[in-house]
């Protein structure tokens, strides 16, 4: 998969024919991602075309909420991973700010999808709305794409056991604990990844030492005492137990992830792990004495 940043680093040989693509947010890559990603495949192979995704960094919540930002179900990283594994050919990932905020419906349309990917299929949700103000539509894409030759193609959103699948939804029960909710909606247990970083090796002096992970967001969306399995680094599931929290027994301020795992005494700093969320055991706790 190709990943840019600016629409000059997208190869013109890539997209030169055309391109078939879909925007959104795509945090976490939960049921209802998967049917547009699948319906943008099979376009892209119908039509010989290359598949592109197109999303923003920071999300355009994350800037219109900058002081208290949704919690994000997916590092950047975690997210061009998962693309990439979805068979993926571009990944388009401008940024955010003030310059694309006020951006107008018409040079959205232009200089984004045509000049930049040279669009000829647009597969989208049957919420999306884009441009300055949230202007755009699906009406105006389709009276652009008559003129301009692409077509619009809408996705119904899905719906499971009368809840719409959405990131909002996998945030709501994932915070409030409800690990169950936010696997079937995911369709798969919830994940963080990332690498194993150097600690204050406090767990190490209690007998319980644990891989720390940096959580390369401004906000979790879990926090607590977790059963969870770990995979990477050669092994596919192992148990564990893991803490997402700011350590207050021991001062701390910034929330971070530690895992336990059972039976385990491998040295993996460094190495890049996922961590499966199973089931959730219980509220970070302060105690009186380490």
């Amino acid at each position: 998969m190709y990943l840019s940043r600016r629409p000059n680093n997208i190869p013109f040989e890539l997209v030169s024919n055309g391109s078939v693509a879909t925007i959104g947010a795509y945090d976490g890559i939960h049921l209802g991602h998967r049917k547009l990603l699948d319906n943008m495949l099979a376009l892209a192979h119908a039509n010989g075309l290359p598949s592109v995704v197109m999303s923003f960094e920071p999300t355009p919540k994350e800037y219109f909420s900058s002081s208290s930002p949704p919690a994000r179900l997916m590092r950047f990283r975690e997210k061009v991973d998962a693309l990439a594994s979805y068979g993926i050919d571009l990944f388009y990932c401008p940024r955010f700010d003030e310059q694309m905020k006020n951006i107008e419906v018409d040079t959205f349309i232009r200089q984004l999808l045509i000049q930049s990917l040279n669009i000829r299929h647009l597969v989208i949700g049957d919420d999306f709305r884009f441009a300055k103000g949230r202007q755009g539509d699906i009406d105006q894409l389709r009276r652009a794409g008559r003129a301009l030759e692409y077509e619009v193609h809408q996705v119904a959103s899905v719906v499971e056991g009368g809840k719409r699948m959405s990131s909002t939804a996998i945030r709501q029960a994932l915070q409030a604990g409800n690990l169950d909710d936010a696997a079937l909606l995911l369709g798969r247990h919830y994940r963080m990844s990332g690498k194993v970083i150097e600690g204050a090796h406090l767990g190490k002096q209690l007998g319980f030492p644990t891989a720390n992970v940096n959580l390369g967001r401004k906000k979790s969306a879990v926090m607590g005492i977790f059963a969870v399995r770990v995979s990477g680094f050669g092994y596919q599931s192992l148990d564990a137990v893991a803490s997402v929290g700011t350590r207050p027994t021991f001062g701390g301020t910034k929330p971070v992830l530690e895992v336990h795992i059972f039976d385990f005494d491998e040295d993996i700093y460094g190495k890049y792990i996922h961590v499966d969320f199973v089931a959730r055991l219980r509220s970070e706790q302060e105690f009186d004495e380490i």
